[in-house]
Parts: structure tokens; sequence; C-alpha cells
């Protein structure tokens, strides 16, 4: 009896050494490997369970984490979803006919907020050993250690999520910031006598992948420009900042062609993306002393012209493929066009092209036709038009993309000069 009493202490110290092993290890932050390791000692070396497999459903469901004293087949046989996935307590699989099980003696879910998220199977080295196998004798214990086990590898993963999600905010607010500045504000629009620019932009996220941007060349000469990188986040917001900034540098070189302004543009997406992002683009260029429109349409949607007078719409798609598609675009095509009448354009993102309500699939597109086909509305008014009839706000769940309008009203010198004579 004595003897008897002397064991009992001794692996009730045991086991309380253990678990402040343990417990020291989970503090100390261990990898999840480590863990595994101490575990798989501690059920070899002092608990002589010779076979175990260890099955997660923390990452994975049916994930086999750890196995010990096992051939492949021991474990490849069994089915986890059939097998195992039914069972909701402590099983006995010892004796015949408990395939696919019969190298083991233990089945044992571990539970957390009633939730099984492990399985442990267990068999003795020797199942004909005298005496009580390890197995049955540590079952309780065993299944404590586990619990503690799996328990600390699952808030491990959670606070590594925590501090991924952390850091994906901070990357999303910086990119915003980037965006803030890039996306040039409504009241920096110019407001010239023969050439007028407005804008509205909402991205659909807290950072978007779309861009507009203006720019005075000359004296007479204007440039305006709508963008959309591929992809969304940090890099794209990166991606659209060097876009922007090495696009206004190309139009102070002087006596540079749109071709050679796209090729420059080209050369620099694919080297700074390395093939994970493209840019679509509209760029424009209009000198308000000749009247004439130049553009490059690289893979962008084809804006809309309305001339006020003849109440003509004309779609202008000259250009080439996307910006960083191609290692060198083989061959850019200006568009040319005098704009002879008072005219409006309009320019968007596929936000607004592919907005679709109760079926209507590109319903977005044919509002925007019939706003600019309205000679009663002018740019800002037709941008407002648009804007109102959509719905376009953040609360409307039929907008899943962000929405970029940059519109543009011609008035022809002459023509402007004429109005105020009479």
């Amino acid at each position: 009896m004595a003897k008897l009493s002397i064991e009992r202490l001794r692996f009730c110290n045991f086991k309380l050494r253990t678990l402040l092993n343990i417990t020291q290890a989970i503090n100390e932050n261990l990898p999840t490997n480590e863990l595994l390791n101490t575990f798989e000692h501690i059920l070899f070396e002092e608990l002589n369970i010779g076979r175990f497999l260890l099955y997660s459903n923390l990452e994975k469901e049916g994930e086999i984490m750890l196995h010990y004293g096992l051939e492949e087949e021991d474990y490849l046989k069994i089915d986890y979803f059939e097998d195992l996935k039914p069972i909701t307590s402590i099983e006995i699989t010892i004796g015949e006919g408990s395939e696919p099980f019969d190298v083991f003696d233990f089945v044992i879910p571990i539970f957390k907020n009633n939730q099984v998220i492990a399985f442990i199977l267990m068999g003795d080295i020797d199942n004909e050993q005298i005496g009580i196998s390890p197995s049955l004798r540590h079952l309780q214990f065993i299944q404590t250690l586990t619990n503690i086990i799996m328990v600390a590898i699952q808030n491990k993963e959670l606070v590594r999520q925590s501090v991924v999600q952390e850091r994906m905010k901070k990357e999303l607010e910086m990119a915003a910031q980037i965006q803030s500045m890039l996306v040039p504000s409504v009241n920096s629009l110019p407001k010239r006598k023969y050439v007028k620019i407005k804008s509205f932009y909402m991205s659909h996220f807290e950072v978007g992948g779309d861009l507009y941007d203006f720019g005075q060349i000359s004296k007479h000469e204007v440039y305006f420009c709508i963008a959309d990188v591929s992809g969304k986040g940090m890099s794209a917001a990166m991606i659209m900042s060097n876009f922007q900034a090495n696009l206004r540098a190309q139009f102070h070189t002087k006596k540079i062609t749109l071709e050679e302004i796209v090729q420059n543009l080209n050369e620099n997406v694919v080297k700074v993306s390395e093939g994970f992002h493209f840019v679509t683009m509209f760029l424009a260029k209009y000198n308000t002393l000749t009247q004439k429109l130049i553009y490059v349409n690289a893979g962008h949607l084809p804006p809309i012209l309305f001339d006020f007078k003849t109440q003509r719409t004309q779609l202008l798609k000259q250009g080439c493929p996307g910006i960083g598609m191609l290692d060198k675009i083989p061959n850019v095509e200006v568009g040319k066009l005098r704009i002879k009448n008072p005219s409006k354009l309009l320019c968007f993102t596929d936000g607004l092209s592919e907005y679709s309500i109760d079926n209507k699939e590109d319903y977005g597109y044919f509002v925007a036709q019939d706003a600019m086909s309205n000679p009663a509305l002018d740019i800002s008014q037709t941008i407002n038009f648009i804007s109102k009839n959509l719905n376009l706000t953040k609360e409307n769940n039929a907008v899943f993309d962000d929405v970029t309008i940059l519109g543009v009203q011609f008035e022809p010198e002459n023509i402007f000069m004429q109005k105020l004579k009479n």
C-alpha cells in the first residue's frame, strides 16, 4: 500500500511538473512545431504511449499535426469525415472488428466551447503487456494535456491573424492617405474659358484602384487622364502613385509626343510592377487655340463625346493595349479630332459601366449614355444626373467597384467670343 501511494505521489508530481513545463513553453511563445515536439516526447518517453495520431480542426479540418509509431497505411486508411467526425465522446477501439482503428486503443475528441478542435488516437507499444496499459492509465491526463496544447496552438494562430489584420489595416490606412493625395479635389479642377473639367470619385473600399488627373502644359494646352490599376491595396496604390508622378514628369519634357509618353509609362509600369499589375488609361491633350484634341486609349473603356450642335455622339477608341500588359507596346495609335462645336466628353471606369440593377446588366452605362445625349445638360449637370439616378453612394449594394467619372466640356474659342459679342 505504501509503495502504491509513493507511485501515485510520484505521478502526481510528474503531472504537475509536466503541466508547469508546458505552461512555461506556452508563455515563452515557442513555435508550434516545438510545442508538438515537446508533446511527442511526453507521450512516448514519459508516458510510454507507443502509437499516437493527432488530428486538428484549427486551420484545416482533419489536418494531421502529429503521428508516431505508425506505418503510413495505419492512418491513410482512416477517412476523417466518415470515421472520426461523427465521434463525440471517448471510444475504446480494442478488439476485433475495430477497423480502421485496429492499431489504436482509444479515440479521444478534444473540445473547446462545445466544439471539437482535435482528435487524438492512442495505442500502447505492447498490447500484451501485464497490468493496466499506459494509454488507459494516463487517459484523463493525456486528454487534459492535449486540450492545453491545442488551445495554445489555436491562440497562437488567432494572435498571428490579429497581427496580420492589424498590419493590413495600417497598410490600407497608408494607401488611403497616398490615394487622397493623388486624386485632385473638385475645387482644384480648372475653371477656364474654353475648357471646363468636372469629376466624381468614390472608392468602393477604403482604398481604390482608380485615378484621374489633369494639368496645364502651356498657355493653350491642357492634358487630362483617367486610369484604373489592376488589383487593390497598398501595392496598387503605390503603382498608381508612381504612375501619376511619372505621367506628370513626361509633360515637362519639351516636344514629347503622346506615343512617346505611353511607351515611357509602359516601360515604367513593367519595371515597378514586375508583372503583377497593369493600368488601363485614357490620356488626352487639348489645344484651346487650334481646338485639336489628341488622345490615346490604352485598353480603357471608350469615353463618350457629344456635340451639342449636331447632337451626335462618338466613342474615342483609338490607342493600344493597357499599360504594363506587354513588355513593349508594338504600336500606339493616336486619335485626332477637331472640336468645332461646343461639346462634352465623359470618361469613366468600369465601376460605372458595369453597374447593374434588377437584372439589368451594364445599367450604369445606359444611364450615362442617356445623360450624355441630352443637350439640355452641361457636363456638370450630366455627372450630377448620373450620380443621382444611380444613387452612387457606398451604402448602395449595387455599387461593387470603384466609380470614377471625369467630364470635360469644350467651348471653342471662336464660338465663345461670338457668344460674348451677342
